[in-house]
């Protein structure tokens, strides 16, 4: 049964990530037909990205409370019916509305996902588990582009008739989960309320800010991929928008590819091993650190057609490294929050949230002020390093809630 909750929850990661990303690959269609600018077709991009913030820990909370089956069945019909009523927005106003308040629903896909993983699977599975829902997100990136662009362009159907299959097929996931998969009944997956001494306890564990910065360092950097690439590609190496496009897939899957085996290996290491700190947090900090220099070295690479093969290959190596030892953020996180991995689960991914948000702005602003973008690979390359750093501090010897889990 645990490796059918994971065959779903990886399939309603990448379900999310179409219905989240499939809108940049028709940006010029949705901003002709609803009347708007850049500016605000990012405007409504950052308005996703509040709302899918703020909500991470009330999310977390409900998740905890009243089950993370029964929570994820009901957003996942919430969020999937607002994706499909995208088509009905007519202006900037109702576009950026239904696009926050989607990003809220969306919020607890997450955390209610770690909380089932945390209540399925063996402490000697939950990285493989870990790594494979990371990696969904990243086949959902790349399946939004092509799916969004096969259905506009190829069927002709309208970017608003997309999106209606979009949500009918995250609702057809909600009903089929519910249907076949039961709420795991321990005390890992429904607890009981929040006291004030519980919230007290994560405001003050070190451990948890810890946690929490790792996150925020590491989705930082991330976002750099998800969101830049393409156009550093094309207007710091001189590589055509569309071969640019192409690269993009490529270190994307790297990434995939990154998390899925960095799972896997994680769980061996625990296995032969039995050293928790080596097979978790240590995999992390090597991958953040080497990460890091690996982009701080692309600076010094000519730029030139001859040497584009060199570089893709080098980001490549970045992308696979820092997801094959990211997949611990999700793993730790599971095992440190106990009896609580819905709350403790979505503070961190709220910090890598707010994180990927700075960045992402910071990123642009430097390369637009300094025109170029080697101030910008240093920021990511630093932010690489300041990640390395919290994972050889972060050795949490308990969980924070109640027994570890089995």
């Amino acid at each position: 049964m645990r490796y059918s909750v994971l065959a779903f929850l990886c399939a309603i990661a990448v379900i999310a990530y179409i219905q989240r990303t499939g809108l940049n690959a028709v940006k010029q269609l949705v901003s002709g037909d609803v009347g708007i600018d850049t500016e605000q077709f990012g405007a409504v991009g950052s308005a996703w990205l509040l709302g899918y913030a703020i909500m991470q820990v009330p999310a977390g909370w409900l998740a905890d409370r009243f089950g993370s089956r029964n929570v994820l069945v009901v957003l996942a019909v919430l969020w999937s019916i607002l994706t499909a009523s995208i088509g009905l927005c007519t202006n900037f106003e109702m576009l950026m509305v239904l696009w926050f308040v989607m990003g809220l629903a969306l919020a607890g896909v997450f955390p209610c996902a770690a909380k089932s993983i945390g209540a399925w699977f063996p402490d000697t599975e939950k990285a493989m588990a870990s790594g494979l829902l990371g990696s969904s997100t990243m086949l959902g990136s790349a399946a939004a582009s092509y799916l969004t662009v096969r259905f506009v362009f190829r069927i002709e159907l309208s970017w608003q008739w997309t999106y209606v299959i979009y949500g009918g097929a995250g609702v057809l996931w909600a009903l089929a989960y519910w249907a076949l998969i039961p709420e795991r009944s321990t005390a890992l997956a429904r607890s009981t309320p929040m006291s004030a001494d519980d919230w007290q306890k994560l405001v003050v564990s070190p451990s948890l800010w810890l946690l929490c910065g790792q996150q925020f360092f590491r989705a930082g950097a991330m976002i750099f991929f998800i969101n830049w690439f393409p156009a550093f590609l094309n207007e710091s190496r001189g590589i055509p928008v569309k071969d640019a496009g192409d690269y993009a897939g490529n270190v994307a899957i790297a990434a995939m590819v990154g998390g899925i085996l960095g799972g896997f290996f994680s769980d061996w290491l625990l296995r032969r091993t039995g050293l928790r700190r080596l097979s978790r947090q240590g995999i992390a900090f090597l991958g953040m650190t080497g990460a890091g220099a690996l982009v701080a070295a692309t600076n010094a690479i000519p730029i030139g057609a001859e040497h584009d093969p060199f570089v893709i290959a080098i980001f490549a190596a970045v992308a696979f490294i820092a997801t094959f030892g990211g997949v611990s953020g999700y793993t730790v996180a599971i095992e440190f929050g106990g009896t609580r991995i819905g709350v403790v689960f979505s503070m961190m991914n709220m910090a890598g949230n707010f994180a990927a948000a700075i960045v992402n702005f910071t990123a642009g602003s430097l390369t637009q002020r300094t025109g170029d973008w080697n101030a910008a690979l240093f920021v990511i390359a630093g932010i690489f390093a300041i990640d390395a750093i919290c994972w050889a501090l972060l050795n949490p010897k308990e969980p924070l809630f109640g027994a570890k889990p089995a």
